[in-house]
């Protein structure tokens, strides 16, 4: 639900009433991922997607319905080979749908509100809501937020004050590490004698991608960057290129050596590091700080004999071989490419697959799965609580 929480947002400071159906789980070769929506106004207009058009009709009218009786509910579509024709995702997967109405009258729409308001301003922001339970329970929310006090939130699940803490505790865990997952509750910990499902949406601010060297095949992958929806920043010690005539699609343009400004600029596990200065007095002092820090990427660009020299650099300024085998260099996937657009290309798919565990061959002949962040089991659960 707030992958679409900027939209999301106006329709409630319209106060308009809208159902959202979020897929919660999904198993297989699924197209969408949970934490998906697809949402429905009281005129009819629809926004977002939950199956890339398998199932949207028929989640369409669900959407309708709910926000017709008021009445949460959980839908699972799959795939059958007696009817070929029947509503569900012809790529063999199974997606678990829930379908919240939010009007006026909702229980969970205060909440909800300030879940998309967080969201919609780029604030780190998470809600729980209760996907497999009993009936009164579906659909209850709770929120979390990292400004909020230690052990504080928002809204309740509708059960015990004690399950309330539990999920929020697990809902900020998820939500220190970006991630949207589901929790399983045990019959003993949720306070209703019953087993629970609650699945955690968390947002977060964009991550950040470095591109070091103002030059043109940084560009075109600032462009790259951007559309992948990360906050791009390029650095270059030259004022006359780090300009925002050369790179008006760049969050911010910083003038600087690149290893001063990395020393000094927060990153975490999905920062993404991609150095195209190819110039040994820049790359050695930036490299050596860059393959010590916690970030998701860093590479580097030259040709292989340049990737040569400059690993006998960094051995000498003491990179150690496991630091080595972090950097991607030369930097990208072997698309052939020639032009900066298609060098970004190859860059950013190199990026998309580090962080998606993808193998870069061509899915052709493979055998390797499509999506590699579900299973061949309902994925997205991480564990129990009791």
């Amino acid at each position: 639900m707030l992958d679409i929480a900027e939209e999301l947002n106006r329709w409630v400071e319209q106060g308009r009433d809208f159902a959202v159906a979020t897929v919660v789980a999904v198993g297989g070769s699924a197209p969408r991922q949970p934490g998906a929506a697809l949402a429905v106004d009281s005129e009819g207009t629809a926004i977002g997607s939950v199956s890339g058009g398998c199932v949207e009709g028929a989640v369409y009218e669900l959407c309708q319905q709910a926000l017709e009786d008021g009445e949460t509910v959980l839908e699972r579509f799959g795939y059958s080979d007696d009817d070929a024709f029947a509503v569900g995702l012809t790529c063999g997967g199974i997606i678990d749908i829930l379908v919240t109405p939010v009007r006026a009258d909702s229980a969970a729409r205060p909440v909800l509100a300030v879940a998309l308001a967080a969201a919609s301003a780029g604030d780190a922001a998470a809600v729980a809501r209760v996907t497999s339970g009993p009936a009164e329970l579906l659909g209850r929310a709770l929120l979390v937020r990292t400004a909020d006090p230690a052990g504080s939130y928002e809204g309740s699940l509708g059960g015990h004050p004690e399950l309330d803490r539990t999920v929020a505790g697990e809902a900020r865990a998820l939500l220190d590490a970006g991630r949207t997952a589901t929790v399983e509750i045990g019959a003993d910990g949720s306070w209703c004698g019953q087993p629970l499902v609650v699945l955690v949406e968390s947002s977060v601010p964009p991550p950040h991608m470095i591109v070091f060297g103002a030059i043109d095949f940084a560009s075109a992958l600032v462009r790259m960057g951007k559309f992948l929806g990360y906050h791009v920043t390029v650095c270059d010690a030259r004022p006359v290129f780090a300009t925002p005539t050369r790179f008006p699609d760049a969050d911010e343009i910083v003038v600087d050596w690149p290893h001063r400004y990395l020393e000094r600029t927060e990153v975490d596990g999905r920062t993404v590091l991609c150095v195209l200065t190819h110039d040994a007095k820049f790359d050695v002092p930036l490299l050596q700080l860059a393959l010590r820090l916690p970030v998701a990427y860093v590479g580097a660009m030259g040709s292989r004999r340049t990737h040569e020299d400059r690993n006998v650099r960094l051995r000498e300024v003491g990179v150690t071989e496991l630091e080595l085998a972090r950097l991607r260099s030369p930097i990208g996937l072997d698309l052939g490419a020639r032009t900066p657009e298609e060098t970004a290309l190859s860059i950013a798919a190199e990026i998309v697959a580090n962080r998606r565990g993808g193998s870069g061959v061509s899915l052709t002949g493979a055998h390797t799965p499509i999506h590699h962040d579900g299973s061949h089991e309902l994925s997205g659960r991480i564990g129990s609580v009791a």
